[in-house]
């Protein structure tokens, strides 16, 4: 069944956030008209979008945001709206909603305050602190897919015949792979050198576990990949394994990616889990460098590159996504904050991303993660994390999204932190209660 939608001019960003929202997240056919008379002898579903209505039809008014050009600082005026909070106001009686979804949607997807001034941390990175959702209390919320649910109520209350597409809650775990094991294969000086340090700072106990490596008494703690292959065979998961292949660097600092040893852990773990490329901090923005990074990785597992993240996920916007839509790069997963959870894009539903520069819409998908668990020695620091990773996953339930959270295999060498990565593993999605 079509829906029509009248709207007195299309432009790419109108097309954009109407094509995410009605057709891939409700999965409605959709049609634009600006003909009046064609929008008035339509016997279907139909709603405009106009500053002011036609007549008595289902009304969302608009405000200018789709309509400009180019990037301008917004007036936004966050405000609470039944179980949750919405911005970008609307003041006319007959409106559908008391603010404009679209714009909102558009304003968060796009990551439009990320192009504007702002302050960021060492690493260049956009602070979660300078985002709307973590001045306004809804960093943890998945304010996107809330509202479409309740745009979607509006439509079958008006519309009960209108058949949806049904969405399902999934989990999808990463590992992150900065450095592929913690002592193992680094050389000779680098053992030297590790080992002088620790003693130094009297640390004996990473000391002695450096030299039993070493020595082949005992497993490298990082190397857990045996242990995402018995999960993986006892429950299959779409989880996916991370690697860094970059050079040696002051911000990656993993063994060679020519190394024969490195090379049979990926062609390992590739055997059994999806595999993706974390690319090196430098390469984040330097396309010949990504584009190095891509072919050792298609090398090692002889398969095209799909999945890619950014090293200490610093989406540079618009450059690191321009290059991997340069090098077609499928999927990212950096959407995300490493020290604040939550939804950096509102949302926990994968988007396209769209290029407000050009205003062109891409085929990169961008999937958003909303934990990047670490370990606290704190046993109720560890609890208050754990508790807020079952709230946030009752959040994304709710709308049916996709839960994805991050670990490293550094984390994971903690007996502890497989525990929770385990039971994380083996939840039946049906079950989870809402």
């Amino acid at each position: 069944m079509t829906v029509l939608i009248y709207i007195q001019s299309l432009n790419p960003r109108v097309s954009y956030i109407f094509r995410h929202i009605c057709k891939r997240m409700l999965g409605l056919t959709i049609v634009f008209t600006s003909k009046i008379e064609k929008f008035i002898a339509h016997d279907g579903p139909k709603f405009s979008y106009l500053n002011q209505p036609l007549g008595k039809e289902l009304y969302f008014q608009s405000v200018h945001l789709l309509f400009e050009r180019g990037i301008e600082a917004c007036d936004i005026q966050v405000m609470p709206w039944e179980d949750t909070q919405c911005f970008f106001k609307v003041n006319h009686p007959d409106a559908a909603l008391p603010f404009d979804i679209f714009a909102a949607s558009f304003y968060l997807l796009t990551r439009y305050e990320e192009y504007l001034p702002s302050v960021t941390d060492t690493l260049g990175r956009f602070q979660a602190t300078e985002s709307i959702a973590y001045q306004n209390q809804f960093l943890e919320d998945p304010v996107v897919d809330i509202w479409v649910a309740k745009f979607k109520t509006v439509l079958r209350n008006r519309y009960p015949e209108i058949q949806y597409e049904k969405q399902h809650f999934k989990i999808c775990p990463i590992v992150m792979v900065s450095q592929t094991y913690a002592y193992a294969q680094k050389g000779m000086l680098r053992s030297i050198g590790g080992t002088v340090r620790d003693l130094s700072k009297f640390e004996f106990r990473k000391g002695i576990e450096r030299i039993k490596v070493l020595l082949g008494i005992q497993k490298d703690p990082y190397d857990i990949f045996d242990f995402l292959i018995q999960l993986q065979q006892h429950k299959k998961r779409k989880a996916i394994v991370f690697f860094g292949l970059g050079g040696y660097t002051n911000y990656e600092k993993n063994i060679h990616s020519a190394n024969p040893q490195h090379i049979r852990a990926i062609k390992h773990i590739a055997d059994y889990i999806l595999v993706g490329l974390k690319i090196s901090y430098d390469a984040i923005t330097t396309l010949s460098e990504c584009k190095k990074e891509k072919k050792r990785l298609e090398h090692i597992i002889h398969r095209t590159l799909k999945y890619a993240s950014c090293s200490f996920f610093k989406i540079k916007l618009p450059a690191a996504y321009r290059n991997f839509v340069e090098l077609e790069i499928e999927k990212d997963y950096s959407m995300g904050y490493s020290n604040h959870d939550g939804f950096r894009a509102g949302t926990c539903t994968p988007f396209l991303f769209y290029d407000l520069d050009y205003e062109v819409q891409t085929p990169l998908k961008v999937h958003s993660f909303c934990h990047a668990y670490t370990r606290s020695n704190e046993l109720s620091q560890q609890k208050e994390s754990e508790e807020k990773m079952k709230r946030t996953l009752q959040k994304v339930k709710a709308v049916n999204g996709l839960y994805i959270i991050v670990f490293t295999n550094a984390v994971l060498s903690d007996p502890y932190s497989r525990t929770v990565f385990q039971n994380i593993w083996y939840i039946k999605e049906s079950l989870v209660s809402t």
